[in-house]
């Protein structure tokens, strides 16, 4: 398994979504981001400012989430918020799906749902959609995946990492499986070290959200592949 032309520090969101961060914390993050040249902060929408004034001029982006971590907020208030964090530097915004929605069949509020968030931010910043895998059946992720792409979605991703179950190689692969080459897939919850992120890649993830992204660097130091 290889991350292919791609370092693998590029893959990752390095992620900090601790209720109890500080701005310190959040400083923090950003700094570790530039140094091992990670691809993107992920954070909550509050700290999206902050981020934004310790990487201007680095190019490492910014990744806001929203509706976290249930998805059932109003969807109008996840495009207030997605709106919002645009506004304030997120390029990305990692968006819950409804998944009472989901799990009732409610396929075309489901699609509404994310499209009034993609609608909302468009031309500032791409849409990941988070399916929280581990409450849907395969099925339902296969019919998410598609809602998803449908409604203008960049990405889907895997998980919170608050929910039951954090990303599996199977998840993803169904997920790739399922999704135009146009949207990508991001392998989000419980990747903690190189093998797992490895595996990730090879199953089709084109990110990783993860807060351990520097124990996955400096496990390929000396491969040559970072």
């Amino acid at each position: 398994m290889s991350s292919g032309a791609i370092p693998i520090n590029r893959y990752i969101d390095h992620t900090c979504l601790k209720p109890d961060a500080i701005g310190k914390t959040i400083e923090s993050l950003c700094l570790e981001a530039i140094h091992y040249g990670f691809y993107s902060v992920c954070v909550n929408s509050f700290w999206v400012p902050r981020c934004s004034e310790v990487l201007a001029g680095t190019g490492v982006k910014i990744c806001a989430v929203g509706g976290f971590p249930l998805g059932a907020n109003l969807s109008g208030v996840k495009a207030f918020e997605a709106v919002k964090a645009a506004e304030a530097g997120a390029a990305e915004i990692d968006m819950v799906m409804n998944v009472g929605l989901m799990l009732e069949g409610d396929f075309d509020g489901v699609k509404r749902d994310i499209a009034e968030v993609v609608r909302a931010v468009k031309g500032q910043a791409d849409v990941k959609v988070i399916l929280e895998t581990g409450l849907l059946n395969d099925e339902q992720k296969r019919i998410a995946c598609r809602l998803a792409a449908e409604a203008g979605a960049a990405f889907v991703k895997t998980s919170t990492g608050f929910g039951p179950e954090g990303a599996t190689v199977e998840d993803v692969r169904l997920m790739r499986s399922e999704v135009p080459d146009n949207v990508a897939v991001k392998a989000s919850g419980g990747i903690r070290d190189l093998s797992a992120a490895l595996r990730m890649i090879e199953a089709g993830a084109s990110r990783l959200g993860t807060s351990s992204g520097i124990a996955i660097v400096k496990g390929m130091e000396g491969t040559g592949r970072y």
